[in-house]
């Protein structure tokens, strides 16, 4: 905490070059801080419930047999470009 409040009183003290307004930041800010992290970690935390509801209200991401054969079928089986090829050689 010390160095948190040494470290305010720096910034503010190089930035205005007032001794008065260095140690005014150095008091207020950590106490701005104990105030507003609760609220800071509270919000996040809403964040992350509703998204995990999202998550669970979203349907099953894995797929039906149905949906996995057709996929396989679309990548076994050969392209039209591939077909036409093949028969215009025998041919």
């Amino acid at each position: 905490m010390l160095l948190h409040m040494t470290v305010a009183f720096a910034v503010m003290y190089a930035v205005t070059g007032s001794l008065a307004f260095g140690g005014l930041a150095a008091v207020i800010e950590p106490a701005v801080n104990v105030i507003l992290l609760p609220l800071h970690d509270r919000l996040w935390l809403r964040i992350r419930r509703r998204l995990a509801q999202r998550r669970m209200a979203m349907p099953s991401s894995s797929p039906s047999e149905f949906t996995r054969s057709t996929r396989l079928w679309a990548i076994l089986k050969p392209s039209r470009t591939l077909r036409r090829r093949c028969s215009t050689s025998a041919a």
